[in-house]
């Protein structure tokens, strides 16, 4: 859904001076209203969120736009996200081109009100080009690779020019996270493209639609054209595709968030505590109810949400250091890997959502978020984190805790282990380790010991999780 913004569109004087912020003179008030020309600001999307990068505009100086009608792509530390006009008007100057990135409340276009004010519009971006602070050294690097586009563009079957292309343009940066426009990772969705094989001709090489039915059309002949000899894969395999060794590689958006985010974890005074669970029951309840479209992270989190409702110490926070919150709703954050970073799309109410229904909605989380669509209140209202691995092998690991938490609870791998009954008996169980990192200043070991308990006896017999 697009993210309407109703500060975005401010009006401006001759000098695109903001009345409301810099306190101007009734004379200069006098003068906005009679220009019609308002700043369009790069919006805040989330509480994090201090820039933003515009992705793509979706419409072009001098176009028409309606209330609510789509105006700019950009990316905050977490998602992608259409910004909508809250005015009619045109779109009179585009500050920031596409590739750019402003701090947040800054200006990143203009708007007129008729199409009479557009070259005026245009005049004045040209005096107020500071409004917009495009961070240093990203608008060179476009204007140095932009020549080598078009080149690439045209002839997209020749050999030579991808391998120019994507050695100027990787859309994958880093070799992990691939850099393409919310349409066209939809596009190449429907028709079955691998973006990872698709070179960007967009900003800082990021893949637009027009890319992906290019590679669309090409299909078998590109892939065959560019097919190198078995000799030549395995002597590549070591290193992984689109990997440059020895370069640079700047932190994306979402990668800064959560350096960020990690670097303040460490002034928490975070301690962790370890648990064995026995999940023989809880896979045997994953696999009668799997084929309804249950999932076993539903399960851990409806699991972990009961067990919270007895222990609401553990689902509290501490954000001054003065005083903590017994939050009200206990909202289950689950740790997503995604294209470039990590995110924790959030079950809320998970206590008191049947199964089924919280399975449903975990899967469309898990789509916006690897489409970077979900909204803000979908990712930034947990209350408890959950971090998984188990679905790749690791039986153990600690989880860092997110700022603004008061425990997150590492998940590992469900394995058979040989364990000893009360009776002295030899016999195979299946169990997991569960360790859960917590906030000292709120949440003590006893407290964390009696959840784990808690939670145990909940896996151990989940009859509760399926009401």
């Amino acid at each position: 859904m697009a993210h309407i913004l109703q500060t975005s569109f401010l009006p401006s004087t001759s000098s695109l001076c903001r009345t409301p912020i810099s306190g101007s003179k009734g004379k200069s008030q006098a003068l906005q209203v009679k220009a019609k020309i308002r700043e369009i600001f790069m919006p805040a999307l989330s509480s994090t969120m201090t820039e933003g990068k515009i992705v793509s505009w979706m419409k072009s100086e001098g176009d028409k736009l309606s209330k609510g009608e789509s105006v700019v792509v950009v990316e905050s530390d977490k998602a992608d996200m259409d910004v909508e006009s809250f005015h009619e008007g045109f779109l009179a100057a585009i500050m920031v081109e596409e590739g750019g990135v402003a701090p947040v409340g800054s200006a990143i276009g203009l708007l007129a009100e008729t199409e009479d004010e557009i070259a005026e519009a245009k005049a004045k971006s040209q005096f107020s080009s500071s409004s917009a602070q495009v961070v240093e050294g990203k608008p060179k690097q476009k204007e140095e690779v932009a020549p080598a586009v078009p080149a690439a563009t045209p002839t997209v079957s020749s050999s030579k020019t991808v391998a120019v292309g994507s050695a100027v343009h990787p859309a994958s940066e880093g070799g992990k996270r691939i850099v393409a426009s919310p349409y066209a990772k939809k596009l190449a969705k429907e028709l079955k493209v691998d973006l990872g094989t698709v070179v960007g001709t967009g900003p800082m090489g990021r893949i637009v639609a027009k890319d992906v039915e290019e590679a669309a059309a090409a299909g078998v002949v590109v892939a065959s054209e560019h097919a190198p000899p078995p000799t030549s894969l395995a002597k590549e395999a070591t290193v992984a595709p689109g990997v440059e060794l020895g370069t640079v590689v700047p932190f994306t958006t979402m990668q800064g968030a959560v350096s960020r985010n990690m670097v303040e974890s460490l002034s928490v005074p975070a301690f962790r505590v370890g648990y064995t669970i026995t999940t023989n029951a809880l896979d045997a309840l994953y696999k009668k109810i799997k084929s309804k479209g249950v999932t076993m992270t539903a399960l851990l989190a409806k699991a972990t949400a009961i067990a919270l409702v007895q222990h609401p110490v553990v689902n509290s926070s501490c954000r001054d250091g003065n005083s903590f919150t017994y939050n009200s709703s206990i909202n289950i954050a689950v740790a997503v890997a995604i294209d470039g970073g990590l995110i924790t799309p959030v079950l809320q109410d998970a206590d008191k959502v049947d199964i089924y229904t919280l399975s449903r909605k975990w899967k469309e989380l898990v789509d916006k978020a690897r489409a970077k669509q979900l909204q803000p209140h979908e990712y930034n209202t947990g209350t408890f984190t959950l971090s998984n691995l188990g679905m790749f092998g690791v039986d153990r690991f600690d989880a860092i805790l997110p700022p603004g938490t008061g425990a997150i609870m590492a998940v590992g791998a469900s394995q058979p282990t040989v364990v000893a009954s009360k009776d002295g008996r030899i016999g195979m169980q299946n169990q997991m380790q569960v360790n859960v990192t917590a906030d000292h200043r709120v949440i003590y070991g006893t407290d964390l010991a009696s959840f784990l308990q808690t939670l145990a006896k909940m896996i151990e017999d989940p009859k509760d999780l399926t009401y």
